[in-house]
């Protein structure tokens, strides 16, 4: 009833930057905690960063002060800036929003189906 539509990644050199953007849309009343998840190869998958409805932020420690989160509640949207990339960078992001479908609903987690993120040396 809900999905979500992931755009921005891509092939980038180390150093280099990129801009990943997650859209909801379906039976949405509103959103609350919004964040991306990255998969690299042979390991679990784990939070990279995250923006509660209070735009509360929680970034991985490897990230920080190189990526940024951002939330657009009119349209649905969670966004993630990504800069001096890294090849640890390597790996499938997904999007992950807590959902609430209706006045009553309680909250349900819809996830991307995956953007691959390439950081050449």
């Amino acid at each position: 009833q809900v999905q979500l539509k992931e755009s921005g990644g891509g092939l980038v050199q180390a150093g280099g930057s990129l801009r990943l953007s997650c859209a909801a849309s379906g039976s949405i009343f509103n959103i609350r905690d919004m964040g991306w998840h990255r998969q690299a190869p042979g390991k679990q998958r784990e939070l990279v960063a995250r923006v509660t409805a209070c735009v509360d932020i929680k970034y991985a420690d490897y990230v920080k002060g190189r990526f940024t989160i951002s939330r657009h509640n009119a349209e649905n949207t969670v966004s993630l800036e990504m800069n001096s990339l890294k090849s640890e960078d390597t790996g499938e992001d997904y999007c992950q929003e807590e959902v609430v479908e209706g006045l009553w609903s309680a909250e349900k987690d819809y996830w991307g189906q995956g953007n691959k993120v390439t950081v050449a040396s």
